[in-house]
């Protein structure tokens, strides 16, 4: 595996090729890594999707300010017109950090039809050119899925294949893709994500590690100190091994933030060992305001352990 970069230059890195796209943001990206802090810096939002009712996408956006999230998370492409994105974002003070790309589960990097993985790529660039017009610095992607028809080796080939052709983009608009850890049978382990994450030799391309992913069959601590300086953004969520064991797998994730078995203060340590800074997004089942008060409390009691 490559020698891992220390998160300092890993940051400084990608702040040189982002500071046009991003203005004052990088460049505090870098001023807070300069000093180390004896906790993480953690930055609170939610998926948009999580926000329930009837209420308009701006007072929706007002709403989560008003409970103390910092920002929100949305997905691209969407049916959204992008004046009424940007008119949410201004009017509420809300700042959209991020993007999900919506079709990365349909139109895979990894398939291994041309024309598929074409429409992957396209899906890619339109989340990433939707991300620079909502001011986002990132889109989260889920580079390859293996499975009966797709091997390891063809999965990782073509996804790492695809995924270079859209970095010059990315470069260009300063947006940065993620890459997220999830049940997709692919990048099984900390090591090899991160020997992933190295090949493709672009400070563009990171990880988005979602802590409650690893849980059925790792320890996140562990994964946040091998991904170190590459881990770029959070995704909060909690696991049950119990109900996982009870109930059937997808019943894992049926636990509240901080009632699973997620070993938050380790998470916290580990988090510090790397000093990350940065966001963290709850993708948990949502609701109303109370719903989404109670999110915001439970995060900030686990980033508090």
């Amino acid at each position: 595996m490559p020698p891992i970069v220390h998160r300092r230059d890993f940051v400084k890195m990608s702040a040189a090729v982002t500071a046009g796209a991003l203005g004052g943001s990088a460049a505090s990206l870098v001023a807070a890594d300069g000093d180390a802090s004896p906790s993480p810096q953690l930055k609170k939002a939610v998926k948009y999707d999580m926000v329930r009712g009837d209420a308009s996408m701006t007072e929706k956006f007002q709403l989560l300010k008003e409970l103390g999230f910092d920002g929100v998370e949305m997905s691209s492409p969407n049916g959204f017109e992008i004046d009424e994105v940007i008119a949410a974002r201004d009017e509420s003070g809300l700042p959209i950090h991020g993007l999900v790309d919506s079709v990365h589960w349909r139109d895979t990097l990894s398939h291994p039809d041309p024309e598929i993985r074409k429409r992957g790529v396209e899906g890619l660039e339109t989340a990433l050119r939707d991300a620079k017009a909502y001011g986002a610095t990132s889109v989260l992607l889920v580079p390859a899925v293996v499975n009966k028809d797709v091997s390891y080796d063809e999965a990782y080939t073509r996804s790492q294949d695809e995924i270079r052709k859209v970095l010059p983009l990315a470069q260009e608009l300063g947006v940065q893709i993620l890459l997220e850890n999830v049940w997709n049978q692919f990048l099984l382990s900390p090591l090899e994500e991160a020997r992933y994450i190295d090949e493709l030799e672009s400070p563009m391309v990171g990880a988005y590690f979602d802590v409650g992913n690893v849980v059925n069959y790792g320890w996140p601590e562990q994964w946040i100190r091998i991904l170190g300086p590459r881990i770029v953004k959070l995704d909060i969520k909690e696991f049950s091994r119990k109900r996982r064991d009870d109930e059937g797998l997808s019943k894992g994730f049926g636990v509240k933030i901080g009632e699973g078995d997620c070993d938050w203060p380790a998470v916290m340590a580990a988090l510090r060992d790397v000093n990350y800074q940065g966001w963290a997004t709850a993708e948990v089942p949502g609701g109303d305001r109370e719903r989404l008060a109670d999110i915001a409390a439970r995060m900030d009691r686990v980033f508090a352990t």
